[in-house]
């Protein structure tokens, strides 16, 4: 049975952002975070994403941008099957996407019961919660 991952960066006291919704503290490119990411790349996973996070993530990983800053993690968000909740948008045009707009709880049950890799959740943190 596949399991449910959940990787966030939040701040010490819980939030994702600061009070402007300014998340650049999240975002350092170091060396010891970009070798952790892409060893993390590598691993076979289906992603589960809320809607906020899926316009983010669509918006930068299919670009040039991305895949000059991060050639490996670029091509592995691009073929890395992906499951967008959301109650308000109408379709996921993004490579490899499935947009579920149903209850959550019983389609992430669902999932768990399906043959097939684990699942993580990035970000996301309504879904999360």
């Amino acid at each position: 049975m596949p399991k449910v991952a959940v990787f966030n960066q939040v701040t010490l006291d819980g939030f994702f952002a600061d009070a402007g919704g300014d998340m650049t503290w999240a975002h350092r490119q170091d060396e010891e975070w970009k070798a952790f990411a892409e060893q993390n790349a590598k691993s076979e996973s289906r992603l589960l994403l809320g809607r906020v996070t899926y316009e983010l993530m669509a918006a930068f990983w299919p670009t040039p941008s991305a895949a000059t800053l991060a050639p490996v993690m670029a091509e592995r968000m691009y073929r890395q099957p992906k499951v967008v909740f959301s109650r308000t948008l109408d379709r996921a045009a993004w490579n490899n996407t499935v947009l579920i707009k149903g209850n959550l709880v019983g389609e992430v049950r669902g999932l768990k019961g399906d043959p097939g890799p684990d699942m993580v959740i990035l970000g996301s943190g309504s879904l999360v919660s």
